[in-house]
């Protein structure tokens, strides 16, 4: 299925409603992992990693109330050509509104979120950010339950639904998000 969704477009949209760039570097690495996962599961890589570019576009509108987070966002997809299997996504990938995640698509998103979480907290505490960060270290990472404890460790394990072991899934994501370490300021 292709998407007739324009990045740039929905990337005017997002600055239009995205002021913390924290909260848009966050975004960017998500849609990286997500378009990584599309190419590894042979998917849609512009729907899938469009998807996960706009997925936290309604954060802000929205004050940080997870009652209503996804719910605008989807709509706001959907005004900008978003598929419906797109809108579902980004409702589904916020677990407070209880709405069953159904679709690959659901699934990577659920999981591709977190990680991007994980991996830009270890980028961090590295002198030289992502270059030096490696897949050991972000294992060893994923089990310190206080490093980054705001990071669902149990989401980033959902990527087994995507028939991905949580190894092969932190070395798709960490190679993803390398690959546009300068837009990450990482």
């Amino acid at each position: 299925m292709s998407t007739k969704l324009n990045r740039e477009e929905v990337l005017s949209s997002i600055q239009a409603n995205v002021q913390d760039k924290n909260m848009l570097r966050h975004m960017l690495a998500t849609e990286a992992i997500m378009r990584a996962l599309a190419k590894k599961l042979g998917e849609d890589g512009d729907e899938w990693g469009l998807t996960g570019l706009l997925h936290d576009i309604d954060v802000e509108l929205v004050e940080g109330d997870l009652n209503n987070h996804g719910k605008l966002g989807a709509d706001i997809a959907r005004e900008l050509g978003a598929s419906k299997e797109m809108a579902h996504a980004i409702l589904c990938h916020n677990e407070v509104l209880g709405i069953p995640r159904e679709t690959k698509l659901d699934k990577a998103l659920f999981c591709a979120e977190p990680l991007s979480g994980l991996i830009t907290a270890a980028a961090l505490t590295r002198p030289n950010k992502l270059s030096g960060l490696t897949t050991k270290s972000l294992m060893k990472r994923f089990h310190e339950k206080g490093f980054a404890a705001e990071v669902n460790r149990e989401q980033v394990l959902s990527c087994q639904e995507l028939g991905l072991e949580l190894e092969e899934f932190i070395i798709l994501g960490l190679k993803a998000m390398k690959s546009i370490a300068s837009e990450l300021g990482l």
